[in-house]
């Protein structure tokens, strides 16, 4: 796993935030090989509810998950069911999970599972990451939980979190199993990558990414070694917005890190975060009740102003004043976001 640190994408900071933009967030420590070769546990947690790993076939990947099940869990009943969708490099570890858990704490069936190609679900090559395989992921999650006896079919919900965001809005657009959808933080992963975390990129820019990306596809046709490139800038790297900054201190630290997400992302998967169009049907397909909660202080806020203005069905934007795009990830931010989001779902569900 060879990273070039000769690459312009790592080395200029103006093209570093072009492409951390697009693919978001993600954690410390590397991958081991044992990492697809989870097994199956059921454990207790706070509140009651009870967490199942499990897995399911999204064509010939098999998506590894977790599963929570509501305090007093009886499987001859029905229960709605969410699926929680993590940031780009991030694992279901984290703060999907977390939502997972406190949207099962009120009730709901929450199924969080680690993108195809990422965590411990399968798919080669490693660390890619393209937008549309994961709304093909979204898809598979709701087939998923659409088998379960006690799970509701007609009242399967989503919830996507940063990078999540976009690729849940695209897959719900088109996804009429999927009920209600909320976003947390929310990113266009696709938009992101064209025009930098705070939306001021220059085209130039993006056409040197491109070009880079285009002389590293070339070398690895030729047989050269593949190169990896961070979601998330170093602890002290100063000069990175100051979301990615925060990221940082969430990933790469023992607060949010996890030995399933080691913040590498392919460089050719610039190609395909490019060419992804997150909200690009939302005018006319999205008309599903939307929830869409966000920082006052994110520099990624812009993509949920987006989002909320052109989504053609109910919809609530729900800004939380002196929030940042992290502060949503853990801790008191997700406190706040859950009091919007179980009556969200309830209501809808």
């Amino acid at each position: 796993m060879n990273q070039d640190s000769t690459n312009p994408l790592v080395t200029s900071p103006s093209r570093r935030k072009l492409l951390i933009g697009g693919a978001a967030v993600a954690a410390a420590l590397s991958l081991s090989g044992s990492a697809l070769a989870a097994t199956n546990s059921t454990k207790q947690l706070a509140g009651g509810v009870t967490v199942q790993s499990i897995y399911f076939n999204n064509n010939d990947v098999r998506m590894a998950g977790n599963i929570y099940l509501p305090k007093g869990f009886d499987p001859k009943q029905k229960y709605a069911a969410i699926v929680s969708v993590h940031p780009g490099g991030g694992v279901k570890e984290q703060t999907a999970g977390l939502y997972a858990q406190r949207l099962a704490e009120q009730g709901f069936v929450a199924l969080a599972f680690d993108a195809s190609h990422q965590g411990a679900s399968g798919g080669m090559p490693r660390f890619l990451d393209d937008p549309m395989r994961r709304v093909g992921d979204i898809y598979s999650a709701v087939d998923y939980l659409t088998s379960l006896q006690y799970v509701d079919a007609g009242r399967i919900g989503a919830l996507g979190i940063c990078a999540g965001s976009g690729t849940t809005v695209k897959a719900v657009s088109n996804e009429r199993r999927i009920k209600a959808l909320a976003t947390v933080s929310a990113v266009d992963v696709g938009a992101a990558t064209r025009r930098g975390w705070d939306g001021k990129a220059s085209e130039a820019e993006q056409i040197a990414t491109l070009e880079a990306v285009a002389k590293q596809r070339t070398a690895e046709a030729a047989g050269a070694p593949p190169v990896y490139v961070p979601y998330v800038p170093n602890l002290d790297d100063k000069t990175a917005p100051r979301d990615l900054q925060e990221a940082a201190s969430y990933y790469l630290t023992p607060r949010g890190q996890h030995p399933n997400a080691p913040n590498k992302m392919l460089l050719t998967s610039v190609s395909h975060l490019v060419a992804f169009h997150g909200f690009d049907q939302v005018e006319t397909m999205l008309t599903q009740p939307l929830l869409v909660i966000a920082g006052s202080e994110a520099g990624s806020l812009w993509h949920s102003h987006e989002l909320h203005a052109k989504a053609a069905g109910p919809k609530e934007l729900f800004i939380v004043d002196g929030a940042t795009h992290m502060d949503l990830y853990d801790g008191a931010g997700v406190t706040v976001a859950m009091e919007k989001l179980t009556p969200f779902f309830k209501r809808s569900l």
